[in-house]
């Protein structure tokens, strides 16, 4: 399955210094799991943290669920580390905070396996000017967006529509898209403000995310929700291939469905709206 195609609805962070909270992870209907070694962990906890982590994946019984270590930058006191101690556990990606170039990519991909994927925090103005060069090199599958840094490095307003941000979060999905990645929208800091989630969930999901990192358990059902395809996407997906195989079945090159035009297109889009369907079902 293309790496856009995994489920990724919802992506929740994870502090990794708290034992308990991994452990209660693992009976989370999220679609993947951040254990974060750098923003939501204290410098004088981080080695301890990391140990944390590395039990808690030992153990197992994590699932299907994708498992993703976001470390601290490799020119921190803690980088290289969090970055071998990751080469020897059972997850599916490292996530790199501020990503800003190509080189960077690499330093980190040199000193790990090939088995796990490099996904990308796209949070500055530089990360944002340059996506297209990141997204481009090799080992990363997925680009994030960091919205709270972005928002501030910016000097904008933060408002519902999030209209300041737009730009650079359709520049990210571009160059995610341009490459064949997945591609993942910011967190939402207000946890009381369950409309908004909503709504910028749906936004999400209109631009073209595959989901939505999230910073509580409480916002994974409005992420699973906005990222699923819903029954009446799923059942028209079915028409549209039902009546293009039997157009092709007839000679015809030109099918109708509800009086729209069905191109090749539209038959892509509507087996990778299944694929998608069943892989949740998974």
């Amino acid at each position: 399955m293309p790496a856009t195609l995994r489920p990724r609805r919802s992506v929740l962070f994870m502090p990794g210094a708290n034992a308990r909270a991994l452990a209660k992870s693992r009976e989370l209907p999220a679609d993947g799991l951040i254990f974060d070694l750098e923003d939501a962990v204290a410098p004088d906890a981080k080695e301890a943290a990391r140990s944390v982590v590395a039990a808690a994946v030992g153990e197992g019984g994590y699932g299907r669920r994708e498992l993703v270590l976001r470390v601290n930058p490799l020119d921190s006191a803690w980088g290289a580390d969090d970055l071998a101690a990751a080469a020897g556990m059972a997850v599916d990606a490292v996530l790199l905070p501020k990503v800003e170039n190509a080189a960077r990519v690499a330093g980190a991909a040199a000193r790990l396996p090939e088995r796990i994927a490099i996904w990308c925090m796209i949070e500055t103005p530089l990360g944002i000017l340059n996506a297209r060069e990141i997204a481009s090199a090799p080992g990363v599958a997925s680009l994030v967006m960091g919205t709270s840094d972005l928002t501030a490095d910016l000097h904008a307003q933060v408002t519902p529509d999030r209209a300041p941000l737009v730009p650079a979060l359709g520049l990210a999905l571009l160059a995610a898209r341009a490459h064949g990645l997945a591609a993942l929208d910011g967190v939402h800091l207000d946890l009381a403000d369950e409309a908004g989630l909503a709504a910028l969930c749906r936004q999400g999901r209109s631009m073209g995310f595959d989901g939505k990192t999230l910073i509580h358990p409480k916002q994974i059902a409005a992420a699973n929700d906005a990222f699923a395809p819903s029954d009446e996407e799923v059942a028209q997906a079915r028409k549209i291939i039902a009546a293009h195989r039997e157009a092709i079945a007839a000679g015809k090159g030109i099918v109708v469905v509800d009086g729209r035009l069905v191109e090749n297109l539209h038959v892509a889009a509507a087996e990778r709206t299944l694929a998608l369907a069943e892989a949740i079902a998974e």
